[in-house]
């Protein structure tokens, strides 16, 4: 089994006319980053990376290290400090790190290595697309409709999309660190609809968080929330070609 390491109110008001009006076809779509279109490398990659970087490699190759180190990693994910820490943690690049650095001190493996586990974190090769996800954000492309990416993210994750010859794909990034915003905060969502010259209402959000992403849908964006799955195969974006129609 591959393991992984990882409302605010808005009142949408319309017209008489609008309210009785056909709702427009969608012009642009939404994305979240994060277990919607890409995914972290598993967690044995990560940690062997870890260890080659910290010449901790050897203590991987015991026998149960790896799933021993999973299980001190969920325990100390929910110590009340820790959970403390990632509160707002993706408002900025400096809180982030911190919350990682709460977090991963707690673990042995991890202590005194967490400058390296954070470059391994961020690597532009530490993020993964979904097999699923170059073929409808080519396909969208190829409709005319604008694509942009909304998403709690503490780092510039255009390096991953770079990384991966997808940049070219995405008209916009907003990202909750160079925002000061966390999803669901209907700024974020509104600023994206800007950026793509799109209107809310002809607009789709696609993510994974019925919560943060589901907050779309308060400032009039149509959702489309995927199952919270840790999916290795396709993420079932293909629904959002027939949503998008």
């Amino acid at each position: 089994m591959n393991h992984t390491l990882f409302e605010t109110p808005s009142v949408h008001r319309l017209s008489e006319a609008e309210m009785a009006a056909p709702v427009p076809p969608v012009q642009a779509v939404l994305l979240d980053f994060s277990n919607t279109i890409f995914q972290m490398i598993d967690l044995e990659t990560w940690l062997r990376r870890v260890g080659a970087a910290t010449g901790r490699l050897a203590v991987l190759d015991e026998p149960g290290a790896v799933a021993e180190i999973s299980d001190q990693l969920r325990t100390a994910f929910r110590l009340p400090s820790v959970v403390a820490l990632q509160e707002g943690r993706d408002l900025s690049a400096e809180r982030h790190r911190g919350a990682m650095r709460g977090w991963w001190e707690q673990v042995a493996f991890l202590r005194g290595a967490e400058e390296a586990a954070y470059r391994e974190l961020t690597a532009p090769d530490a993020w993964l697309p979904y097999p699923d996800t170059e073929p409808v954000l080519r396909a969208l492309r190829g409709r005319g409709l604008r694509v942009g990416i909304v998403s709690d993210f503490a780092w510039d994750l255009r390096t991953h999309l770079v990384h991966h010859g997808l940049d070219a794909l995405i008209d916009t990034c907003v990202i909750s660190y160079e925002q000061g915003r966390e999803k669901p905060d209907p700024e974020l969502f509104l600023k994206a609809c800007a950026d793509l010259g799109a209107d809310p209402r002809a607009t789709l959000m696609v993510g994974d968080n019925p919560v943060r992403d589901g907050g779309a849908a308060a400032c009039g964006l149509r959702t489309y929330i995927l199952p919270a799955e840790h999916r290795t195969g396709e993420r079932g974006l293909a629904d959002v070609l027939r949503l998008a129609a």
